[in-house]
């Protein structure tokens, strides 16, 4: 343990002696910027250090008081970025008044603290994210065991199974338990047999393990809760697979979550009243925006859905279908229409990838979504948003909420013209689609925030552009 605690503090100090380093240089060169551009008067040697060093201790001893610092911080990206920014917004105030106050004959001008601000929240965020991502400088990689080695924690084994999966975790093994189901358990991962009772703190203490995963079949009567409260005061994480998976995926697995689970979580409800409050607002300017940029495509994509299908088989250039929308509140979707005029003669039938029901003109629109623009209509009346699940219909919504656990808690939000399943999942052709859908969709549900909504954006951007449309 004493070993443990040693790699998580200098773990620390790295980071922290990085951070440094790199902060200092950004307001070195954000002065050399600024009067280099005429933007600002040059300044003596020690003026600028004592600026400098003033801000770079404030940022560090702001990044410590919000936990950026904490060895054993279990965070998302997300959550890491929205730490930078209160950080650095802490900092800025900080200089602002102490400087003023006390060092007023040593402050710089009105635009170096901005800048400094600024270009450091860029280089902390995009350091943090090779440091959070790619393990950099030791850091990132916590040394796990799994609790487990049936049915329920095959599915580490089946959905992590590449290096890339496994970045923040280095897996030391699973460890079997009595109840699991082992002929539908774990296949190729290192097995670790340990005596509950008499050796898994000394296994636990010994290998480093700086988090446990409880994800054994049967629970009750089988947990060695006696030894894993003692982790616990020894500073070990204890982490449920749910947990674990929904950090480490970006999914929450459905079909393994159980009332206590929800009962217990977050819930899949919004709690950030500001982004709530301004959603139609947001939703409705960026569309416009949008709009005024794109219309000649959509001129386009009218004319040329008009002479490939529309003029010989007299189909109308729009499509207009009933979807669910917030609340199960249903609405008419407006598109471009990709598909022959007859392409539900039969009724209603899901889409798939490369569909054969497409028009030549239909399969380039698809591919890179124009067959979705007109659906700024929506948005611009408040059916849709830009981010969010995709809406369904209803005849498959009736038949995928009796088969489906929890597809309903989709509807808690609006339904959007990109989503975080979008990005992760191809077209869903079936209920067993649908279902792997829902665990993208009800991790944006529980997780949404204006970060991943700017993620998801700029991502939908880069398969939009190169043609990865799913």
């Amino acid at each position: 343990m004493a070993q443990n605690t040693r790699r998580q503090r200098k773990r620390s100090n790295v980071l922290v002696f990085t951070e440094a380093c790199l902060i200092a240089y950004v307001g070195y060169i954000s002065h050399f910027v600024l009067s280099s551009l005429g933007l600002s008067p040059t300044v003596s040697a020690e003026k600028l250090i004592v600026n400098v060093g003033l801000f770079t201790v404030s940022v560090l001893v702001c990044s410590l008081s919000v936990g950026l610092y904490e060895a054993k911080l279990r965070e998302t990206f997300r959550g890491i970025i929205r730490r930078i920014f209160v950080s650095l917004g802490l900092s800025y105030f900080v200089v602002e008044l102490g400087s003023r106050a006390f060092f007023d004959e040593l402050v710089m001008d009105s635009y170096f603290l901005p800048v400094v601000v600024g270009f450091n929240i860029i280089v902390i965020v995009v350091f943090r994210y090779f440091t959070h991502r790619l393990g950099l400088l030791g850091l990132g990689k916590v040394r796990t065991v799994v609790i487990g080695a049936g049915e329920r924690a095959s599915i580490i084994e089946k959905r992590m199974r590449r290096d890339v999966d496994r970045i923040g975790f280095e897996l030391m093994g699973f460890i079997p338990l009595p109840g699991d189901n082992r002929e539908d358990g774990i296949k190729k991962e290192r097995i670790v047999h340990v005596n509950m009772a008499n050796n898994f703190l000394q296994f636990i203490l010994d290998n480093d393990i700086e988090e446990i995963i409880i994800a054994c079949d049967q629970r009750r009567g089988t947990l060695p809760v006696e030894v894993l409260f003692e982790c616990r005061l020894r500073g070990i994480e204890v982490t449920e697979l749910l947990d674990f998976m929904e950090r480490e995926t970006g999914q929450i697995v459905v079909n393994l979550m159980y009332p206590s689970w929800v009962i217990y979580s977050n819930g899949f409800q919004s709690q950030n009243y500001l982004r709530d409050a301004l959603d139609y607002s947001l939703n409705a300017f960026l569309a416009f925006v949008i709009f005024l940029f794109v219309w000649p495509i959509m001129l386009v994509a009218a004319v040329c859905i008009f002479l490939d299908d529309g003029r010989k088989g007299g189909g109308s250039i729009f499509y207009k279908q009933e979807r669910v929308g917030l609340n199960g509140k249903l609405f008419n979707i407006i598109k471009f229409r990709s598909m022959r005029s007859d392409a539900e003669a039969t009724g209603a039938k899901w889409a798939v990838a490369n569909d054969s029901r497409t028009t030549r003109i239909g399969n380039f629109m698809r591919k890179y979504r124009v067959d979705e623009l007109p659906q700024l209509w929506n948005v611009i009346k408040g059916e849709m948003a830009f981010i969010g699940p995709r809406p369904e219909r209803p005849q498959f919504v009736e038949q995928l909420v009796r088969e489906v656990p929890y597809y309903n808690q989709r509807h808690n939000v609006k339904p959007g013209l990109a989503g975080w399943a979008q990005l992760n999942y191809p077209y869903g052709a079936s209920v067993e689609d649908s279902m792997e859908k829902l665990k993208f969709d009800l991790y944006y549900v529980k997780h949404q925030s204006l970060l991943l909504d700017i993620l998801i954006l700029v991502r939908t951007v880069e398969v939009v552009l190169f043609g990865k449309g799913r």
